[in-house]
């Protein structure tokens, strides 16, 4: 290998596209943006639904009928069949079950569902029990008792 036969990689970089110089280089004048419009400003940012002016769909559309959403109150639920980590007259209360993990968050309203069975009475204390849950609980002797 000679000196004159060295070379870098150099060539193998991807070369930075120099726009607004000039028609020669192909991206002269509206930079490759086009004419006028927002998309040619700088700052642009998509705007969700934006239609250039037009009116947008979702206000050209009709509103009907009533959503929950805003009224809606989410529960973290529980299985009884989970309630078996507990030992025999244990009381299991949400800051319980948050301490070992069975719910995400401490102030969570908690639902108690019946899904499994248990063998153990436990007094447990949440903030709903499904109708199949609490007879669960009390069949095996313990208590469900509303927060």
């Amino acid at each position: 290998m000679n000196l004159h036969e060295a070379h870098t990689n150099l060539a193998r970089r991807d070369v930075k596209k120099r726009v607004g110089r000039g028609p020669g280089s192909g991206n002269g004048k509206f930079a490759g943006k086009g004419m006028n419009g927002c998309q040619s400003r700088s700052g642009y940012a998509a705007i969700r639904g934006h239609e250039g002016g037009q009116m947008p769909l979702f206000r050209r559309l009709p509103k009907r009928g009533f959503s929950n959403a805003t009224f809606r109150k989410e529960f973290a639920v529980v299985n009884i069949s989970a309630l078996k980590a507990f030992e025999e007259g244990a009381t299991v209360s949400p800051a319980e079950l948050f301490a070992r993990g069975m719910i995400g968050k401490l102030n969570a309203a908690v639902k108690i569902l019946g899904n499994g069975e248990i063998d153990r009475a436990l007094t447990v204390k949440a903030h709903k029990f499904s109708k199949s849950a609490a007879e669960k609980i009390e069949k095996a002797g313990g208590k469900a008792e509303t927060v």
